[in-house]
């Protein structure tokens, strides 16, 4: 693993969530030179939101400070599996908390993997724009914009910004000679400066020089609870001074003394962890301050041992909101509590990735690589493991908390749809956990789940019957539902836009095909059949006069069994694509092959039989194409003329 520490949590930068952008890239430089530079600049706006504008939840520094510490343990600690020299001999791994009320100051300061100049310079004088972009905008639109949202971006070093008018950072790269380290400076106001500086002990040194009326940070029972309450499960030692210390907190020696437990909080028994600790623990991961919905916390044990503590958001997180799909994000991955991987996307589906948590085993091998974590068969049982974990505590959210599930839903059902295509095996339960709107309910903020479909299906009736469109009234508007509505038989109306693709590859549930109300031919009886069939004989002047004059822009026109009241409608191929669905494709710029649609009219509405009666050929065209047209808007696909549709509407309302 590389030593870019983006890739590990670090929250020294906004790279948390956001690569780092193109001016990041290059060749490595040495200088010896003490020089001035300036921050870029949409850096230097999140620097004057964070000192002027965020004053809430200050106390969120010391987390994040105490987490980049932490992390920089970590790294050090997985980078010396390969290399032991970089330990250098020196103690275990520890991270130290001081404070000088006589200097106004506050310390951080850990023996991990350190920096070097070029580190410095990227992960902390440079942000990608498009990221702090973001940070920017979501500021602009909180009109209670508070401290919240650096745990939320991960902007973490910034946020000592929020209690210091000046920040010193001394820091000097494991495996690197003392004279190697670099002093870096700023008072947040839009310059830093970068000096070389003989370092002694590897490792991150953080001074905060505070602001005038930030006193209450000069205290140490203050700090101890702070690190109490964010910063406990920590599997590093955080010390601080102790009685015997000093007054003042800033001497080292004896007197330092362990305030964090030092103990994952995964490897405890579940029965020794509190509901809070559980919470304090998932707001530690980063990414989001909101309490958790829903965990679970298991340890296996057998031919392989490993555990797992997983969560399920409340909300969005701003990574997953802002990132899409592309972005990398997974489980933490711990072997015996050696840290791996920061985001190990091999532990999970992309359908889950809203999913946070942890995983440790004990039984993979220490030198694992990337390469071989996709191919390592006890990750795949670990996978499998987390999928059902997941997948049961949906389950379980389900059936006891149902607000709970709802609001789960809202945020991440259409997520968890994908795994509909992605995760085969597992199809039948991913189905069983979604909503959706039918024509039984009132308003799309009422669903029912296929199974509750199932249960109340109409005798004789051998499908699960739904509708697509691009919004619930477009759904519940739509022309082909009148037929079934006139039977009393459900469906169910989907206007997510992956829903079609969705159901494109679930063909059954429970045994019971699913059907697209507009595609295909609709299951008829022996008297429905010999109805359909006279209304086509009869009407079969008509159908051969639509087809003529509306020519090569459809495919078929034949007598609709489907309406009732309107008068055309539109019918697709069972493969077909809906027309709502084409429409976005193309918006997107993605190829769409073409197909012409088959018409269904109605020969008993007012429309089609004036269009009958018409002997001018000119006022039966605009007719014929208006039929054709207000079918395609009702199915949601976009006209190649709306100027022309308009004009043919004014010359039928002034004949």
């Amino acid at each position: 693993m590389p030593p870019s520490i983006g890739r590990n949590r670090l929250k020294l930068h906004v790279l948390l969530a956001y690569r780092a952008g193109p001016a990041l890239q290059g060749a490595r430089h040495v200088t010896t030179a003490t020089e001035t530079r300036k921050f870029e600049a949409e850096v230097a706006q999140v620097l004057h939101l964070v000192t002027h504008s965020l004053y809430s939840h200050k106390e969120i520094f010391l987390r994040e400070l105490v987490s980049n510490a932490s992390d920089a343990c970590d790294k050090l600690r997985f980078e010396a599996i390969g290399k032991p020299e970089l330990l250098g001999g020196e103690g275990e791994l520890h991270i130290e908390v001081s404070w000088d009320k006589a200097a106004r100051t506050i310390t951080v300061r850990d023996n991990g993997i350190g920096m070097d100049r070029d580190e410095v310079v990227a992960n902390i004088g440079s942000i990608a724009s498009s990221g702090t972009r973001r940070f920017l905008e979501a500021l602009g639109s909180e009109q209670k914009a508070d401290a919240r949202l650096i745990g939320q971006f991960g902007v973490g070093f910034y946020s000592a910004f929020v209690v210091a008018d000046r920040v010193t950072l001394l820091t000097r790269r494991a495996g690197s000679a003392p004279e190697a380290g670099v002093k870096w400076e700023s008072d947040g106001r839009g310059e830093y400066t970068l000096e070389p500086a003989t370092v002694p002990e590897r490792g991150t040194t953080v001074v905060l020089h505070l602001k005038e009326g930030e006193d209450e940070f000069l205290d140490g029972w203050k700090l101890r609870s702070l690190i109490r309450k964010y910063s406990d499960h920590i599997a590093f030692p955080i010390r601080m001074p102790g009685e015997t210390a000093g007054k003042e907190g800033g001497e080292a020696g004896p007197g330092w003394e362990t305030v964090n437990d030092a103990s994952a909080l995964w490897t405890r028994p579940k029965h020794e962890i509190s509901d809070e600790e559980y919470r304090s623990f998932y707001k530690s991961l980063g990414q989001d301050f909101n309490d958790p919905a829903a965990w679970t916390h298991n340890r296996v044990e057998g031919n392989q041992n490993f555990t797992t503590l997983l969560y399920l958001p409340s909300q969005v997180p701003f990574d997953l909101l802002m990132g899409g799909r592309d972005e990398r994000k997974g489980l933490k991955l711990y072997i015996k509590r050696v840290f791996i991987m920061d985001a190990a996307q091999e532990l999970l589906p992309q359908y889950l990735r809203f999913v946070r948590g942890v995983v440790d085993s004990d039984d993979l091998p220490l030198n694992v690589s990337r390469e071989i974590l996709q191919q390592n068969r006890q990750l795949e049982r670990i996978r499998g493991a987390c999928v059902k974990r997941v997948l049961d505590l949906i389950e379980k959210l389900s059936r006891e908390e149902p607000e709970k599930f709802a609001a789960f839903l809202k945020a991440f059902g259409n997520t968890l749809k994908e795994g509909i295509a992605e995760d085969p095996p597992n199809r039948e339960r991913i189905a069983r956990l979604l909503r959706f709107a039918s024509t039984r309910g009132e308003g799309a903020a009422q669903t029912v789940s296929l199974d509750d479909y199932i249960g109340r299906m109409a005798p004789g009736q051998g499908a699960i019957w739904y509708v697509t469109a691009e919004s619930h009234a477009a759904a519940a508007g739509s022309p082909q539902l009148e037929a079934f509505r006139a039977k009393g038989i459900e469906v169910l109306l989907m206007y997510d836009r992956i829903d079609e693709w969705m159901v494109s590859h679930l063909r059954e549930y429970a045994g019971k095909p699913l059907r697209h109300i507009a595609k295909g031919e609709l299951p008829l009886d022996e008297a429905e059949k010999k109805k359909q069939e006279e209304a086509t004989e009869a009407a079969r002047p008509l159908l051969e006069r639509l087809k003529r004059l509306l020519g090569e822009r459809v495919e078929e026109v034949r007598v609709s069994a489907r309406l009732t009241d309107s008068p055309s409608c539109l019918a697709l191929d069972e493969y077909a694509m809906a027309p709502h669905l084409v429409r976005l494709l193309r918006e997107a710029g993605q190829p769409v092959p073409e197909s012409r649609p088959t018409l269904e009219i109605n020969p008993q509405h007012a429309l089609v039989r004036r269009l009958e009666a018409t002997a001018d050929d000119a006022q039966a065209t605009d007719l014929a194409l208006l039929l054709l047209e207000q079918a395609e808007l009702t199915a949601g696909a976009q006209l190649a003329d709306p100027a022309a549709f308009v004009q043919r509407v004014n010359r039928l309302l002034a004949a």
